[in-house]
């Protein structure tokens, strides 16, 4: 989204119209919001532009890495990134399209950081609106709160001009009547054994962002885990879960079961953990054991590896990068001189040794 001096009156004169107080911008923060300037202290710093995020994301890592390079903001650059993942249909995991909740409606979370002025916003159970990560991010500029959920989130996004439109696609509906008809073979609908394979995602995209002079941000944005009980929130628009970024040290983010990722606080965990020189790689190995030695007992099996799947990315302040996850085989998307890529995330158990 764009500032300009005449639309931020507006926009903050319609806000308090409807009852939302917006928070009160200093001459630095609202030069920052329209002139796209980083406010950061770190000016001298020069290190390498470069985007990791989940595989998901190869095109949208490209995209970023290409604004970043011309000057752009890093949270900026991250956002338009994510968007490509939610306006694409076929992308059932975020955005437009994504796999609905139990009662077949399509409810949304994002959240974002920017490390040059220490902010943040997030939105959960977001419905009727495509781009989450821009209302996350709308939070974050025209409020002085970190999270809306569920109708109030909603009732700000259209306050803020945001289009209000149905995401769940044909495609989408169908997959829900098809989990919805084999859910209780006691019900009054017909099995539809003939279908396809019943899907299940646990969704997100998460993109994380450093510049050359060394500005960080982040963006985790998702349709949570399908056929989720309603108002179910994962670790997605959880500041210090699903993302976190310190522009002093780097940035964090996962995909996965967001409830087991919430037990451990993540992404902040592995911020911390590159604070105290840990590098990417192992910061992110580091976690996720932390994640399965805060796991239940049913999550695990009798050798106490997990039963679900969760990924971690991470970059630096002076461009190291890294993914990992519990079981050899994901990859995560990244985006430097060498151009946009896949590369293998390191783990901790073979694939064999996954529970059947």
């Amino acid at each position: 989204m764009s500032f300009s001096r005449r639309s931020f009156l507006e926009r903050t004169t319609a806000l308090a119209a409807a009852g939302f107080l917006p928070r009160i911008l200093s001459a630095q923060e609202f030069e920052a919001l329209e002139h796209g300037a980083s406010g950061s202290a770190s000016t001298a710093f020069r290190g390498r532009p470069l985007i990791v995020s989940s595989a998901n994301g190869v095109r949208g890592v490209k995209v970023a890495y290409d604004m970043i390079t011309k000057g752009d903001d890093p949270l900026d650059a991250a956002i338009e990134g994510v968007k490509i993942q939610e306006l694409d249909p076929n992308d059932q995991s975020v955005g437009y399209g994504g796999l609905p909740n139990a009662d077949g409606v399509v409810q949304l979370d994002a959240s974002c950081m920017h490390g040059p002025t220490k902010r943040a916003g997030a939105v959960g159970c977001l419905e009727g609106i495509k781009t989450p990560s821009l209302v996350a991010k709308a939070v974050m500029d025209y409020t002085d709160h970190i999270m809306l959920v569920g109708e109030g989130a909603k009732r700000f996004a259209l306050e803020m001009g945001f289009e209000e439109e149905n995401l769940l696609t044909e495609k989408s509906r169908q997959d829900w009547l098809r989990w919805k008809a084999n859910l209780n073979k006691g019900d009054a609908w017909l099995d539809r054994t003939g279908d396809a394979k019943i899907k299940f995602t646990t969704g997100t995209i998460n993109m994380n962002a450093v510049t050359a002079s060394g500005d960080i941000a982040s963006i985790t944005t998702t349709s949570g885990m399908s056929w989720k009980i309603p108002g179910r929130v994962g670790d997605s628009p959880i500041i210090g879960a699903g993302q976190y970024c310190d522009n002093t040290v780097g940035a964090c983010g996962s995909t996965g079961r967001g409830e087991s990722n919430i037990m451990a606080c993540g992404a902040m965990l592995g911020v911390e953990f590159m604070r105290q020189g840990m590098a990417p790689e192992a910061a992110m190995m580091k976690v996720m054991e932390r994640v399965i030695a805060l796991s239940e007992k049913r999550l695990l099996d009798d050798n106490g590896r997990p039963r679900f799947d969760l990924n971690f990315y991470a970059l630096t302040k002076d461009g190291r990068f890294a993914g990992a996850c519990a079981y050899e085989g994901s990859s995560y998307a990244v985006c430097d001189e060498q151009g946009p890529r896949l590369v293998k995330s390191a783990f901790l158990f073979k694939a064999s040794e996954r529970p059947k």
